[in-house]
């Protein structure tokens, strides 16, 4: 844009040249001259066409003093900083044609052509300190997006690894807690249901023996509520992710890919229908298969949970023939026992399980958060 404008402006300068002079064809055939030579600047890309496109202009202005009239307009879009030195002989050239070749300009039109080389010169300048300037300006504002969207991931990744890091300290608590539960509360009250239940061998009071049922009962009722509740303090303490990759540690019959991608709201029945699912197919992949590679997918969905199984291998005893039916039909009878039973496991929390005998084995589940 800042181009067309110099052009333009210089294209304005050119014209006062018939307050010095009337206009002519030649001062015509300059105009249409220059405006052609304008397009081809804008497609010519080699340096030697250019160069060529030069030399034809000051040839052509040797003999017309109207394309001599316009050498401003027509130098400005040849200006750049690696040919500057041979602008400058140019320059030279255009001013000696239009002092002494048929142009034949006069001293005060001699005068108002090399100012307007000059201008065309300072008019480039500027371009180019402004294209330098908003390139520095792009510049600086692409590296300040980039700096902001790595500041973003940046703070989005400590989010996450406080969040999982509290998540983490909260079930260790729980399982700390549950753990405090069994070996105090849990053991006093043994204790104490022992005591109550020697109390009850040798008493030989009427009267009391009422009072101590009463007693053992109670204590057995707390009993039993303390057990429920560590046990729920347990349970709700299983870290799953933390599980699986013991699990993926653990096994050493191929290198086994995790891809982990699940929130910390998981509901218990989803965590241990998940880990038992994985030792189960991993089991299996040890007994059944000889794949060298295994690929493990946990991902949470807005609206259901996905747990992916598959390795590469083929089934070295035979699992299933014929889809899913044939499955159905070693459940029934009694083979397959550990397909048979993810797949109750899968029921019982209202999901679908689907096994793709393709490229290798591959165990697709998904289970409704409603239902879940």
């Amino acid at each position: 844009m800042r181009r067309m404008t110099g052009q333009l402006l210089l294209i304005l300068y050119s014209f006062l040249f018939l307050l010095l002079s009337p206009a002519d064809l030649n001062f015509v055939v300059g105009f249409l001259v220059s405006l052609i030579c304008i397009g081809m600047q804008m497609f010519l890309k080699d340096d030697w066409e250019r160069y060529v496109l030069l030399i034809c202009i000051l040839a052509g202005s040797w003999y017309c003093v109207g394309i001599c009239e316009f050498l401003p307009v027509l130098f400005y879009g040849f200006w750049t900083k690696e040919n500057r030195g041979i602008m400058i002989l140019a320059v030279a050239g255009g001013i000696f044609t239009g002092a002494s070749g048929n142009a034949n300009l006069s001293h005060g039109q001699l005068y108002f052509f090399i100012f307007g080389i000059l201008l065309s010169l300072v008019l480039k300048l500027k371009e180019e300190a402004y294209e330098e300037l908003e390139q520095e300006y792009r510049k600086t504002r692409d590296d300040s997006k980039e700096r902001n969207l790595l500041l973003h991931e940046k703070n989005r990744s400590l989010i996450e690894k406080q969040d999982y890091e509290i998540y983490t300290a909260t079930l260790q608590e729980r399982n700390r807690i549950a753990r405090e539960i069994h070996d105090n509360v849990g053991h006093l009250l043994s204790r104490c249901i022992l005591i109550v239940g020697a109390m009850k061998i040798v008493n030989e009071d009427e009267k009391l023996s009422s009072s101590i049922e009463q007693l053992e009962e109670s204590l057995n009722t707390a009993m039993t509520s303390v057990r429920e509740s560590v046990h729920d303090l347990h349970d709700d303490s299983v870290n799953l992710r933390e599980v699986t990759e013991e699990l993926v540690g653990e096994f050493t019959f191929c290198p086994v890919d995790l891809s982990y991608d699940m929130g910390y709201d998981v509901p218990r029945e989803i965590k241990y229908g998940f880990i038992a699912i994985v030792k189960e197919a991993l089991h299996n992949i040890v007994r059944h298969s000889d794949a060298s590679k295994v690929k493990i997918v946990m991902r949470e969905h807005p609206a259901l949970y996905q747990l992916i199984v598959e390795d590469n291998g083929t089934v070295k005893e035979p699992i299933q023939s014929g889809g899913v039916k044939a499955l159905s039909r070693e459940y029934q009878s009694g083979q397959g026992m550990g397909l048979r039973n993810m797949s109750d496991r899968v029921r019982m929390l209202g999901g679908m399980m689907q096994i793709v005998r393709k490229e290798g084995f591959r165990i697709f589940i998904t289970i409704p958060k409603e239902v879940s």
